[in-house]
């Protein structure tokens, strides 16, 4: 796929130096939102969500993550327009990649491994290419094999079901 740098207007906002933020970038950026706006909300978001014994007290921040299965997360999304579409289910195995003829046009906010980046149109928009193709060889009952894999794409949130 096609890459483009874009820190989602987090520059901009006055925000410096790296950080664990890619579900405020992609969403900026998808959304075309400011980068300010979209953090605020995910940082409220994440300060007043129960606390559990496994996630403890969060503090109000976007800065290092967001728990993106929480209920207050998939509300905001729904409330921007997006729709969610999951591609990879229990016990399937991975169907759609991070490539451009297997994720649909539009404005989407894709989640791949550890990871959130925005995709418009077959080009990903992120500060950095999280494409991962990866090459395996190797000899199975005396047969050379060569596969190759592309990052799997769990599932995408598209803006008003353009997906």
């Amino acid at each position: 796929m096609k890459f483009v740098i874009d820190d989602g207007g987090r520059a901009a906002a006055g925000f410096k130096g790296s950080a664990g933020d890619c579900v405020a970038r992609a969403i900026a950026i998808a959304a075309k939102r400011p980068y300010r706006e979209v953090y605020d909300a995910l940082a409220t978001g994440r300060g007043s969500q129960r606390v559990t014994k496994r996630s403890g007290k969060k503090s109000r921040s976007a800065r290092n993550g967001i728990a993106t299965s929480r209920k207050w997360f998939k509300d905001y999304m729904v409330g921007l327009g997006f729709v969610w579409e999951p591609t990879m289910l229990i016990g399937q195995g991975c169907k759609v990649h991070l490539v451009e003829d297997e994720l649909p046009p539009g404005r989407l906010v894709v989640a791949v491994s550890g990871h959130y980046t925005a995709v418009i149109d077959g080009v990903i928009h992120d500060t950095h290419d999280p494409q991962r193709h990866s090459i395996e060889t190797g000899v199975k009952d005396g047969v050379p094999y060569r596969k190759e894999y592309d990052r799997c794409v769990y599932g995408y949130w598209s803006l008003w079901g353009t997906g």
